[in-house]
């Protein structure tokens, strides 16, 4: 079996922070490597005075969390999701220094990558009438179905993650003809270009990569949507001043929690705010978030091990 590593280099107080974003996109378990535990956990002088400079050293000033993920059809959507979440934590907790978020690759050299990529990536069906593809394949539509054409290359999602089908679900249930929508996060625009389909205009999709928001205009141009989606770089409180009748983020459950209350300001009075990237463990910490900011909670589904709310602002 091909393993990838993926490290994000952050600090002490981001550490558990980005190790959950790590785990919510798919590693079983992760490695945290702090030189500040090196030392924090010496015994006292004359017990053990020996401290290990030599690990410390090969730590390095950066902390070091790393997840481990299967090559499969999902990867791409995987690193998609942590380059994504992490870009956007500094924006969305000031709070926590977070360091440089740079996010390194193991295992693969990116030319081997982008061929075992196009190797494993297929249609696939999200919700009930939407069909992601790539521009080299062809496949079979059943009656109403909308295709979804889409080369996000090796930095941005195609879609497979259990939190993209979810929200896509939601989009096909919520969002209806002239609805004005807001993607935040966008990514590769998958979720915006769903919204296009259901009707929404207009829409727009904001994300804080320069590079997911250009390729986000780009695959909403390759799908016939150019008129409709508007892609914008940056926060979404900077760089949004109109709000949306639906509002998506599929991010992390961490952002979400933080989010559910100053995101109100860019939904329309009983507008709805479709969330998900939330690990399951972490399902109930967002309802709360949710209910406490006065929403009313319209659908919650499960889908393995992932959970995504759709909520009425009142």
């Amino acid at each position: 079996m091909d393993w990838m590593e993926i490290t994000v280099l952050t600090t002490t107080e981001g550490a558990e922070i980005v190790s959950d974003a790590l785990m919510q996109a798919g590693s079983e378990g992760t490695m945290i490597e702090d030189r500040n535990d090196v030392s924090a956990n010496q015994r006292p002088e004359g017990q053990w005075d020996i401290i290990d400079e030599a690990i410390a050293e090969r730590i390095g000033e950066d902390v070091k969390v790393t997840g481990y993920y299967t090559v499969d059809e999902k990867l791409a959507d995987r690193i998609s999701e942590i380059e994504q979440a992490v870009k956007q934590l500094p924006a969305l907790m000031p709070e926590v220094p977070f360091g440089k978020l740079t996010v390194l690759r193991k295992g693969f050299e990116d030319e081997d990558w982008a061929e075992t990529w196009k190797a494993v990536f297929h249609p696939i069906r999200l919700g009930e009438h939407i069909v992601v593809k790539p521009g080299w394949t062809e496949c079979e539509l059943q009656e109403g179905d909308k295709v979804i054409e889409i080369d996000p290359g090796l930095a941005f999602g195609t879609g497979t993650h259990e939190t993209t089908g979810m929200c896509v679900a939601l989009v096909e249930k919520y969002v209806k003809p002239g609805m004005a929508v807001i993607d935040i996060g966008t990514g590769s625009g998958i979720l915006a270009i769903v919204a296009a389909h259901m009707g929404a205009k207009p829409v727009l999709a904001t994300d804080l990569d320069a590079v997911a928001a250009r390729v986000a205009g780009e695959n909403a141009e390759i799908n016939g949507f150019k008129d409709v989606i508007e892609t914008r770089c940056g926060d979404l409180l900077e760089v949004v001043d109109s709000c949306g009748d639906v509002v998506i983020a599929n991010i992390i459950a961490d952002v979400i929690i933080n989010l559910a209350a100053p995101v109100r300001a860019r939904i329309a009075d009983n507008g709805i705010f479709i969330c998900s990237g939330i690990q399951i463990e972490k399902r109930e910490a967002v309802r709360k978030a949710l209910l406490d900011a006065n929403y009313e909670i319209l659908n919650d589904p499960v889908k393995g091990e992932w959970a995504a709310f759709a909520a009425r602002k009142h």
